[in-house]
């Protein structure tokens, strides 16, 4: 592989929630790494310094509805039609509580059946319907690739001394769903090994969406959970992408990288 081991170069890669807090910075590092891009979400969120990509034709962001399976499809199509091939899936999407900042009903007392359906829904399901979707592409080429984006919050449970009484808790919903996810990419892995699929998963830690509104005292809670006494910064989540995302990785699948500052081993 020599020196060029994470390069992207010649792959386009479908990025679900690409212009979340931590997408943007992870498409980035794709896109500089040399890969093309390909952004399913509802909006485009994505700012000037993505032009220069724009415009020599590596990166398109495409509306699409990731909670209706017709939209998913169609996202997927159109994908392939700008792009040609595609290569790696990376399901980063989530939406329903938990996710992108968005708060929602965590006592479990006052969880209706539509709130929990759309957490599990916006984490898990919306997995398992990209990973559907792509696979006709990646048996059309000869295989593909996948990296599922977990949390903590699968392996853990929170700390709720952490979150306090005036900051909502982080709702069940959000860590059974993505529990779901890493088991779901242990069965992904070992069903499409026969069909030259990899599928990987990363699981990062703390990294809030720091903000002049943020609670600084809560950061500081948060960053005392880790063994690195602070939480993380959405670069950091870059090299594991990389690797996961590249022929760097080739002989590996069904594994979970952890990008927590320590904070699950304790």
């Amino acid at each position: 592989m020599g020196k060029d081991l994470f390069t992207m170069e010649g792959k386009t890669v479908v990025f679900t929630g690409g212009c979340g807090s931590l997408g943007r910075v992870m498409v980035k590092a794709l896109l500089e790494y040399g890969a093309a891009v390909a952004v399913l979400g509802r909006r485009d969120r994505l700012d000037e310094s993505y032009e220069e990509y724009r415009r020599n034709g590596r990166l398109s962001v495409i509306p699409t509805d990731l909670s209706k399976s017709e939209d998913t499809r169609e996202g997927f199509r159109k994908a392939e039609e700008q792009f040609g091939s595609l290569d790696v899936l990376v399901n980063c999407a989530a939406y329903g509580g938990g996710a992108g900042g968005k708060s929602c009903e965590y006592r479990l007392d006052r969880i209706t059946d539509e709130i929990w359906e759309e957490g599990v829904d916006g984490t898990l399901n919306i997995t398992f319907r990209c990973t559907r979707e792509i696979l006709p592409y990646f048996d059309r080429q000869g295989g593909g690739n996948i990296v599922n984006i977990a949390s903590m919050y699968g392996m853990i449970a929170p700390d709720f001394a952490v979150y306090g009484s005036d900051i909502p808790w982080n709702p069940p919903t959000y860590g059974a769903g993505k529990a779901g996810v890493l088991q779901f990419t242990r069965y992904c892995a070992s069903a499409l090994a026969r069909r030259n699929i990899r599928v990987n998963s990363i699981t990062p830690g703390p990294f809030p969406n720091i903000s002049l509104d943020t609670d600084q005292e809560f950061i500081r809670r948060l960053s005392g959970k880790t063994m690195m006494n602070r939480t993380g910064k959405p670069e950091e989540l870059n090299g594991a992408l990389l690797l996961l995302c590249s022929e760097a990785s080739s002989f590996m699948t069904g594994t979970n990288i952890i990008v927590d500052g320590g904070m699950t081993q304790w």
